[in-house]
């Protein structure tokens, strides 16, 4: 048996400044909502609905735990949730410029998530039976990640 990957959708997530909680016992945790965006693909389009949030725990070596949940509408009235939940970790000096608002390109650093999309429109049932990866990265006040359902 073998596993392939079918491009499902491109998602353009914006985002709102973070709020800081600082260092608590994990590491430092912070929650950044999600207050707009696209999905656009050969699967899936819609818009990214101003709901949800990203709650991130940096550790002390600089890796970031991803865990957001937001959702995509259709243009047939659909409701998607999200659930995406990955790791970023960079460079010291990558990191620096990520957060100077810089656009450092992907493959100068490590983004991947695991996705679980859940809908009950009759259209979408198909997203309740896959999963999902996805690999990406943060550019200015978006995240941008292209989305593969896992065959």
């Amino acid at each position: 048996m073998t596993i392939s990957l079918s491009h499902a959708t491109d998602l353009v997530v914006e985002l709102s400044r973070p709020h800081e909680m600082g260092d608590c016992p994990p590491g430092v945790r912070r929650i950044i909502p999600i207050v707009g965006g696209s999905a656009s693909g050969p699967l899936l389009s819609g818009r990214i609905l101003p709901i949800g949030a990203d709650w991130q725990t940096v550790s002390t070596d600089g890796i970031a735990d991803l865990d957001a949940r937001y959702a995509i509408e259709t243009a047939e009235g659909a409701v998607i949730e999200v659930i995406s939940q990955g790791i970023r970790h960079a460079s010291a000096d990558v990191h620096a410029r990520i957060a100077a608002g810089e656009q450092v390109g992907p493959r100068e650093y490590y983004m991947r998530t695991a996705i679980r999309l859940e809908s009950g429109h009759p259209e979408y049932r198909w997203v309740n039976r896959a999963l999902f990866l996805a690999h990406g990265g943060k550019v200015a006040n978006t995240v941008r990640l292209s989305v593969y359902r896992v065959d």
